[in-house]
């Protein structure tokens, strides 16, 4: 594969990570955090070189226009890019933490409303899913954690400065009211997590919109390194085994 595809504001690299051996063609999409305005596709390297010897299969990082560049849509539309660039050269998984839940989530939306790729899966590792940061979970954790209101209320103005972006499906996933038809999802959550709720609650959603749907709730999301704990990694095995080894989404 090009390590760079054409994404909303023109070309961005990719990182790509194959295993020694592969079992399957399928590709995982890879979208890296960091609150919209910040992170690298270096910062999500060790668990996508994690992911790809655990699964055998290639993992690709794409980077995607940050915040401080461009607001809202331009990252959710470079995370569809990145899917059809991908599924030009495999089946496709799109996959994301953080911020880069929400992307995953918006490109499993564009993907549905578009017509294309077929997504065989998404997984949504600790997403960012809801703007207005009104959950339980992260209104009862303290302000000083790296994903309490104070950022993430940052960072979705950065990402979101016109108000009505905010109820925008592709923006806040969350607030969707049409989910039906999309891609199988798997949802992991931290226990300490001020994400926890709202990545819980779609997961809900998703489930009564009739969406096959599998949510764990884990100690932790990441080790030490940058990459995901063994636990991740066990989730996420045990859910794309079935998926990846058929030719039609199940």
């Amino acid at each position: 594969m090009d390590k760079q595809y054409v994404g909303y504001l023109g070309p961005r690299a990719a990182g790509s990570f194959q295993p020694l051996s592969a079992s399957s063609e399928a590709i995982v999409v890879l979208l890296h955090g960091g609150g919209f305005v910040g992170g690298t596709i270096g910062d999500v390297s060790p668990a996508a070189r994690a992911l790809a010897e655990r699964l055998r299969l290639t993992v690709v990082t794409p980077e995607y226009t940050l915040a401080t560049e461009a607001p809202f849509p331009a990252a959710a539309e470079d995370a569809y890019a990145a899917l059809r660039w991908a599924a030009d050269h495999s089946r496709v998984v799109v996959a994301g933490i953080e911020a880069g839940g929400n992307l995953a989530a918006a490109a499993a939306m564009m993907a549905r409303d578009r017509g294309a790729p077929n997504v065989l899966a998404q997984i949504l590792v600790s997403p960012m899913l809801d703007p207005s940061l009104t959950s339980t979970s992260m209104r009862c954790r303290p302000e000083a954690m790296r994903h309490g209101a104070r950022a993430c209320g940052a960072w979705y103005r950065a990402y979101l400065p016109a108000a009505s972006d905010r109820l925008h499906p592709y923006a806040a996933p969350a607030s969707s009211a049409r989910l039906a038809g999309l891609a199988p999802a798997l949802i992991l959550t931290g226990a300490d997590d001020p994400l926890r709720d709202e990545a819980e609650g779609y997961a809900a959603k998703l489930i009564a919109a009739g969406v096959s749907t599998q949510v764990s709730r884990l100690a932790r999301i990441e080790s030490a390194g940058n990459t995901w704990a063994q636990e991740v990694l066990d989730a996420i095995a045990a859910f794309l085994a079935p998926r990846v080894s058929q030719k039609t989404r199940t």
